[in-house]
């Protein structure tokens, strides 16, 4: 089955409240979706963000984005008003998240909502505390707590609380029960709103496709509610932790930080928390990506402290085991290997014996000096294609960029003329994705838009102006729609729902 659709994070969607959320933007952005033929929507992680506003940092693998929320519902369930949501500062610049205003004025919002909810004497609410209790009361207590120390990470907290000494954890239950209902009031809100949504757009032949990180952030409630699961010593601070190996691209490599996993003991318990982990992402997402996946295969292990990644060092991963047991318990499933960069043939073998397309990506195609496999002739039909990923600049940026030969390469590949009109650059690459063999291919809303560099969403392994790009109201028009609805058509890969 051929097929495209649109990278689009939803806190990108526009709206009245600084960030994209579930609100009547992102049903129109649906709508969009259908009238230009296409089958996927691509998100970055839904999970809570953390410090660094990164999707793929989050206090909990399990939980969602109460920024996600949509005001308006409240204002419809009479748990807020429509004066108090307009008197908060969200920022002043519609084509930008300032996630320090949202930050300051989200929570106090929601909190007020919650006061007003009487959301405790809900059934369905209570149905849904009950049915995730096993990832919710780790997590409202986790963000609780983390509240009442001023947000400083578990590793600083007192040892009776690091260490979830139980008379210690009783007693913060306890203390702590109103802000814990507090947390779970917004996840539950989140998942109502969340489900009406993913409905719509499934109806409308439109599949979700979810991007989980494959690491879990060492401020989690997922590395202080199970630290065995985790390469940690008899103090609970890491032994390793995740990273990238020194390349062309960086010198010293990159140093995630990320706790590893035993995955030893993972496995004794037959993975029992990534089918959890999995099972949830499933009911979230139709598709499901995980990234960084040739870690699975073998992953990039880093001693602990350490100023870069260059003393590290690679060991074997689970491999196919995992997903043997995924697929006897959870069944086939779509997923997605994020197989970018240096690939041994042990990893190609694993995504081949998972049976899960891999990903290409044009901008790393055009090396004038050697022929690139992300070339579209090397394609296969079980791969997915991309014009750019949420990590790379927008294709105009990165076209206007390269240098004479790289440049004059990708012109003679894709037919680009010298005259080109300076927004038409980026079709010339999304044809080339939509014509490619690949059954999927997605493209980034920037390049549909034709956006430069001030729409970049990600510069890896940096901290801050990152993940702020907002879509502007009315910026995906009638014209652009139907360009991209009548490439759609032509190469096969129209939604006919």
């Amino acid at each position: 089955m051929r097929r495209s659709g649109i990278l689009m994070a939803v806190s990108s969607l526009p709206g009245k409240y600084g960030i994209g959320c579930f609100s009547e933007e992102a049903y129109r952005f649906v709508d969009d979706l259908k009238e230009a033929g296409q089958s996927l929507w691509q998100i970055l992680p839904l999970g809570p963000t953390s410090y660094g506003d990164s999707p793929y940092q989050s206090f909990s693998t399990f939980a969602g984005n109460p920024y996600y929320i949509d005001p308006e519902r409240l204002i419809s369930k009479k748990w807020l008003t429509a004066r108090e949501c307009k008197s908060y500062d969200w920022g002043s610049d519609p084509s930008c998240v300032d996630y320090a205003k949202i930050y300051n004025s989200r929570f106090k919002l929601l909190k007020k909502a919650y006061k007003r909810s009487g959301i405790q004497n809900d059934k369905g609410f209570q149905r849904f505390v009950k049915s995730n209790s096993f990832w919710l009361k780790d997590y409202a207590l986790f963000m609780s707590l983390k509240d009442a120390h001023g947000g400083k990470s578990w590793a600083e907290w007192e040892k009776p609380l690091r260490f979830r000494e139980k008379k210690a954890i009783k007693e913060a239950e306890e203390k702590y029960s109103d802000s814990m209902g507090f947390y779970e009031f917004l996840q539950y809100e989140f998942s109502l709103e969340w489900k009406e949504l993913k409905k719509y757009a499934n109806k409308k032949g439109i599949e979700i496709l979810g991007d989980i990180p494959i690491y879990v952030a060492f401020d989690s409630a997922d590395a202080w509610a199970s630290p065995e699961l985790f390469e940690f010593d008899s103090d609970l601070r890491p032994v390793a932790v995740a990273g990238c190996p020194p390349d062309a691209f960086s010198a010293d490599g990159q140093l995630w930080g990320n706790p590893l996993y035993r995955w030893d003991v993972h496995k004794k318990s037959g993975y029992a928390w990534w089918m959890k982990r999995l099972e949830r992402c499933f009911r979230l997402y139709d598709v499901v990506r995980i990234d960084h996946f040739r870690a699975f295969d073998a992953f990039y292990r880093i001693p602990y402290p350490a100023e870069n990644a260059k003393g590290g060092k690679w060991v074997k991963g689970p491999g196919y085991d995992l997903f043997r047991v995924m697929k006897e318990r959870l069944g086939e499933k779509q997923m997605i290997a994020e197989d970018l960069g240096l690939l041994t043939d042990s990893v190609v073998r694993l995504v081949r014996r998972t049976g899960y397309p891999g990903m290409k990506v044009l901008q790393f195609a055009f090396n004038p000096k050697e022929p690139s496999v992300y070339l579209p002739y090397f394609y296969e039909k079980n791969t997915i294609v991309y014009t750019g990923t949420h990590d790379n600049d927008t294709t105009l940026s990165w076209y206007s960029g390269l240098g004479s030969k790289e440049r004059q390469f990708a012109s003679d590949y894709l037919s680009i003329p010298k005259d080109v009109k300076k927004s038409d650059i980026p079709w010339y690459f999304i044809r080339s994705a939509l014509s490619s063999v690949s059954d999927t291919a997605v493209i980034p809303m920037q390049d549909i838009l034709s956006l430069g560099n001030p729409a970049r969403m990600n510069y890896p392994s940096t901290l801050g102006g990152n993940w702020e790009w907002r879509m502007k109201e009315g910026a995906f028009r009638p014209a652009l729609k139907k360009r991209l609805l009548k490439l759609t058509a032509i190469y096969g890969r129209k939604n006919t729902i």
